[in-house]
């Protein structure tokens, strides 16, 4: 049969040829007219195939082949030499065997179902890829427990109940600054309560802070940013109180005007206290035990109680409790006591003007300090009390918690 017979051939379905021993069935009268053509269409494929030879022996012919089913092949594959289909036909057996043999695998290499974890890498790809399940080891270690205090500051500052302006004036740095052996926390903290009635010691108290902040940061903060180096701190904490007396003294003679302040202010480096301090103004540590004054008064009953000749605890009800006999401004020279203090095991620092201290004792300050975690609520319960007791005064107060020595 020629090639493109059967072409036409594979387009037309085949019927199932009959066995080799099926006994001929005798036709009807209507398949009777057909025998002509029937007969003359089997001897043309008897000639095709006698150029192709006879089956030897006159041999019953080999039954048709099966058509071939479209998943299977394509009708131009007959067309193929033999070679080729029989290297297509290994390359399919070999493909069936690797798809056979898979569920063989060792259980390592085999992937879990969401391709997560440890077991998603086999060993051969930890090899090639450069990586490794975590183990213990690996987890970082967590803090055996949490800080129960940290270095926190809050500044706040109340009018009171009795006066009409606030005269008082508060500042509050806290930051760290890298160095080669560890960074280091700095802290600057400064309270001024003003005198000298409207526009005046609002205005002296604001100077004092402004001319004190200014000082500090411009010669130890930013130094030590940029190369690490810092002029002694006693002198400049002095320096810096002397040029806020000064430049209040002479805006206070320029506009007649007897206007001046308190100033104290303290800076922390690291686990030690560095303090500038006139006037009646207060710097307190707070320690488990107690609640212990670190600074002294400059007024009339601050210095009975240095000689002696006054106790401590009569000095709020004292009548010459205001009177200072050194301020800020009101001379052209001032006097600025200077105190270095370690920290210890002080859990918080204090400083308030006497509007705060004035008003309640020493006992509920620590109380109030200690109880509240945040410096802010701590500052919030301490005017509240304050004004409790008669807010006779500005109330100023700047807390600020301090780490322990282990930390």
């Amino acid at each position: 049969m020629s090639f493109i017979s059967k072409l036409f051939r594979k387009a037309e379905p085949e019927e199932e040829p009959e066995a080799a021993t099926a006994q001929p069935v005798k036709p009807d009268a209507g398949e009777r007219a057909d025998e002509p053509a029937q007969a003359a269409e089997e001897a043309r494929d008897q000639a095709q195939e006698d150029e192709h030879g006879e089956q030897p022996g006159g041999a019953a012919p080999e039954a048709a082949p099966a058509p071939i089913e479209a998943e299977e092949g394509a009708w131009w594959e007959d067309s193929w030499p033999l070679a080729a289909r029989d290297q297509r036909a290994a390359a399919e057996q070999n493909d069936t065997s690797e798809a056979s043999a898979a569920p063989d695998e060792p259980a390592e290499r085999q992937q879990p179902e969401d391709g997560i974890g440890p077991s998603a890498l086999p060993v051969a790809q930890v090899e090639e890829t450069g990586t490794r399940p975590l183990t213990a080891s690996d987890v970082p270690a967590l803090a055996p427990q949490r800080s129960l205090r940290g270095l926190a500051a809050a500044a706040l500052r109340d009018v009171g109940r009795v006066r009409q302006i606030n005269q008082d004036s508060v500042f509050a740095l806290l930051t760290t600054v890298p160095r080669e052996s560890g960074d280091i926390s700095i802290g600057l903290f400064i309270v001024a309560d003003g005198m000298g009635g409207h526009q005046g010691g609002e205005v002296a108290s604001r100077m004092a802070i402004s001319a004190v902040a200014r000082h500090v940061l411009t010669e130890l903060l930013i130094p030590a940013l940029i190369d690490g180096s810092a002029e002694a701190i006693q002198p400049l904490i002095i320096t810096a109180v002397q040029d806020a007396n000064r430049a209040i003294w002479e805006h206070a003679q320029a506009i007649g005007s007897d206007m001046g302040t308190t100033c104290t202010v303290v800076l922390l480096l690291g686990r030690a206290l560095y303090i500038g301090h006139v006037g009646d103004s207060r710097a307190y540590l707070a320690t488990p035990a107690e609640l212990k004054q670190i600074t002294s008064d400059h007024s009339t009953v601050g210095r009975l109680i240095q000689l002696g000749q006054l106790d401590p605890a009569e000095v709020r009800e004292h009548p010459l409790r205001s009177q200072l006999y050194r301020t800020i401004g009101q001379q052209r020279e001032v006097l600025v006591d200077f105190t270095y203090q370690q920290l210890g095991d002080a859990t918080h620092l204090l400083v308030c003007s006497d509007g705060l201290w004035g008003m309640i004792g020493d006992e509920a300050m620590l109380d109030v300090v200690q109880q509240h975690t945040w410096p802010q609520d701590a500052c919030n319960e301490l005017i509240a009390r304050a004004n409790l007791a008669g807010g006779e005064d500005n109330i100023s107060a700047i807390v600020v918690s301090l780490p322990s020595s282990s930390q």
